[in-house]
């Protein structure tokens, strides 16, 4: 799968572990950063991978900052994108079922490599149901599409 991966300066050592262990399992990854532990601002990189999975070059987004809250908020704000923060398997696995999550947000603060890492085989793994959930998503995408014509 094409993984659109992107991090601040305070997910970028959790992002690139992950980034590793995401080559390694054979998935084609787009890292946009951060390119280091400098002071960096979360929201150019949840503007890049969400444009990238909007756009379509990538099939999923990871990104990652200290709790996840700013680049989950900051991801959401790309039309397309349904950005979930999670730090459980539970949520991860019902916000691809139900709300057709695109990316992934996580804070590193929280979450280990081996946790992370989890987190994310089940967000690649678990299919959107549809069904009742694809009217759901539509309404959440009717929402975005009322905030441009307001």
């Amino acid at each position: 799968m094409k993984i659109a991966l992107g991090s601040d300066h305070a997910g970028f050592s959790l992002k690139e572990q992950l980034r590793a262990m995401l080559v390694r399992k054979g998935h084609d990854v787009t890292d946009f950063g951060a390119a280091g532990p400098e002071s960096t601002d979360y929201p150019d990189y949840a503007a890049a991978v969400g444009r990238a999975v909007a756009g379509g070059s990538c099939e999923r987004g990871v990104l990652v900052c200290s709790t996840g809250v700013g680049m989950s908020m900051a991801a959401n704000k790309v039309p397309g994108i349904r950005a979930a923060l999670a730090f459980n398997a539970d949520e991860v696995e019902y916000t691809r079922r139900h709300n057709d999550a695109n990316v992934l947000t996580m804070g590193a603060k929280y979450l280990d490599v081996e946790a992370a890492g989890a987190l994310i085989d089940v967000f690649l793994t678990t299919a959107f149901e549809g069904g009742r959930h694809q009217r759901r998503v539509d309404k959440i995408m009717s929402i975005e599409k009322e905030g441009k014509q307001g």
